[in-house]
């Protein structure tokens, strides 16, 4: 970043060509692209299938308005129930857009009563009932609140089998966790770069599109860096689109936001990308796990409901709602704090943020804690476990 506020303060608007470290501005996303294309979409990508632009929900509805095309049988949207809020915005609004009732245009998978997550089958057995009036399946990779990964590969192929359109919202996927999106023949997915990918908050986010869509499915909302660089400061009247997913631009993109991505992409890159990162982060998760489930304030998933019948009524204490199956999760771990409803969650998020510990609270019950594992240590996972029991027995 400070090489390229340097170049603005040198160069100018002369940095889009003429760079003293051999970025061109104008080609500034080309190594982006090249990596995000290894770490987000990890195995079978092609650069191609890869822009590195917008945002999250400006990008998501940018696929929905191609990929979201009701009819009078299929017009239905399903996604998990409580999806981060932004995605739930956006459905609804794409939805009443072309005229029809979210109540009864989107479909909700919720978790069996007295669960947390979703169960695979469940999320199939809808699919496969429901297949004929859905448009759009899209859910989340990984679920922000509950942490839970979503077995993406079979609800992809299910949904392809009743001839439903498939997109992904990776926004807590992106960098946690390997996927292989044009293998598994995903329509499109979009994700932010600013979680695990270290981009800063509100950094550049990113989009894929199946290569099988290239001369199908062309940009609707046309902007000049999605036009062809070899014509785009010929500046034509006529849009002539880049092939692929980078035809989807629409401005030139912030600098600063590309040079953050950047620096982080190369050391995903030095770090030898997913494998190695995904193998640390499965070591760092699981020894959180076990010294948290060590804890005499754990209470055991199954035994939440017997031990706190009444909301705000019982001992404090703590669950993990994750699943506890690493194949179906990425970095983090949902604590849910007991008992529910008595405001003790943001007590303890205090404690533990008073002590050095940085995690993220979701009202009105839930901390996430998420070892990094670029940057996160055995010992780091450690002393969050200790800080957590000993926040605890300042409520004693």
């Amino acid at each position: 970043m400070a090489e390229e506020l340097k170049t603005w303060g040198t160069h100018g608007v002369v940095g889009h060509f003429a760079h003293p470290h051999n970025r061109p501005w104008v080609k500034y996303t080309d190594e982006l692209n090249i990596l995000m294309a290894q770490v987000c979409v990890t195995t079978g990508a092609k650069e191609k299938e890869v822009a590195c632009m917008g945002t999250l929900t400006n990008n998501l509805h940018l696929m929905m308005d191609s990929f979201y095309k009701p009819t009078a049988d299929r017009f239905k949207i399903l996604c998990e129930a409580r999806a981060f809020p932004s995605d739930q915005y956006a459905f609804a609004s794409q939805v009443k857009a072309r005229g029809l009732d979210p109540a009864t245009a989107i479909l909700e998978v919720s978790p069996r009563e007295g669960e947390y997550t979703l169960r695979e089958e469940d999320i199939l057995e809808i699919i496969a009932k429901e297949g004929a009036s859905i448009a759009l399946v899209l859910f989340s990779g990984v679920q922000y609140y509950t942490g839970q990964w979503f077995p993406m590969e079979s609800i992809t192929r299910k949904a392809k089998e009743q001839g439903c359109i498939c997109g992904w919202d990776l926004a807590h996927g992106a960098g946690n966790v390997p996927v292989s999106l044009h293998d598994w023949d995903v329509d499109f997915a979009v994700w932010c770069t600013y979680k695990y990918l270290n981009s800063s908050p509100g950094g550049i986010a990113g989009l894929f599109v199946h290569e099988k869509w290239n001369n199908v499915e062309l940009p609707k909302f046309a902007g000049w860096w999605g036009h062809e660089l070899t014509t785009r400061f010929e500046m034509p009247p006529k849009f002539s689109p880049i092939q692929g997913a980078q035809g989807f631009q629409q401005s030139n993109p912030c600098i600063l936001a590309l040079a953050s991505l950047l620096g982080s992409l190369q050391l995903f890159k030095e770090a030898g990308m997913m494998g190695p990162i995904r193998e640390r982060s499965l070591l760092l998760t699981g020894t959180l796990e076990r010294l948290l489930t060590k804890s005499k304030y754990f209470v055991p998933l199954g035994e939440v409901g017997q031990l706190y019948q009444q909301p705000g009524s019982g001992e404090p204490g703590f669950t993990i709602i994750t699943p506890s199956d690493a194949s179906q999760r990425g970095a983090q771990l949902s604590l849910l704090v007991l008992p529910t409803g008595s405001g003790l969650m943001q007590k303890i998020f205090t404690g533990l943020s008073d002590r050095g510990v940085i995690g993220d609270e979701r009202e009105p019950d839930v901390i996430r804690l998420a070892p990094a594992p670029m940057y996160n240590t055995i010992g780091d996972c450690e002393r969050a476990a200790g800080y957590l029991d000993e926040v605890f027995e300042t409520l004693n």
